[in-house]
């Protein structure tokens, strides 16, 4: 039973003062509070976690963004490196002699186009003859039997290949041996 004049210093505790609500409140209203309480807590606790969680997706992204945002224009300029080698090739040694500035200028170009690429996190994938194909790293553009090697030993390099700190630019192609016994 509730007093009717009730001060403010006659509640003493939280026991008195729960005993109080509870005569007010109906238990069913006092569930219905819980209840609402409890949901919203969890709404509340699934909204931080979204929210932390789309915090650690932005910064994923930024991290990614960073790291292999320039991929499309590393993946542009590796034609200039194949052209410039494929020059650097081409050279015999009477033209090396011939135009011994011209052949140094290209080399120079080349070598200053492979430390910048090297310094954005672009690697080159050169696999030597002998090598074993990896189809993680290397496409193969024919597949020949050669005497003297295994089957998937590299037998030709035709590119070079690059990858882009842990991922792949352009696969090295390559030359595969088809032989079943070497």
């Amino acid at each position: 039973m509730v007093q009717e004049n009730l001060q403010p210093e006659d509640i003493n505790t939280a026991e008195t003062a729960t005993e109080i609500l509870e005569e007010f409140i109906a238990a069913d209203e006092l569930d219905a509070l819980r209840a609402e309480r409890d949901e919203l807590r969890d709404r509340f606790m699934r909204a931080l976690a979204d929210a932390e969680n789309s915090r650690k997706r932005a910064e994923r992204d930024r991290r990614e963004a960073e790291q292999y945002g320039g991929s499309r224009l590393a993946r542009d300029l590796l034609p200039v490196f194949d052209n410039l080698k494929r020059a650097l090739d081409a050279a015999s040694d009477d033209t090396r002699t011939q135009a011994a500035a011209l052949i140094e200028g290209v080399e120079l170009t080349l070598r200053e186009l492979t430390n910048v690429l090297t310094k954005h996190g672009v690697a080159p994938i050169e696999p030597a003859i002998g090598d074993a194909f990896d189809p993680q790293q290397h496409e193969a553009m024919f597949e020949a039997p050669l005497p003297g090697t295994k089957a998937g030993q590299i037998i030709q390099v035709m590119s070079v290949g690059f990858l882009l700190h842990d991922r792949l630019l352009r696969p090295a192609q390559v030359g595969v041996s088809s032989n079943t016994a070497g």
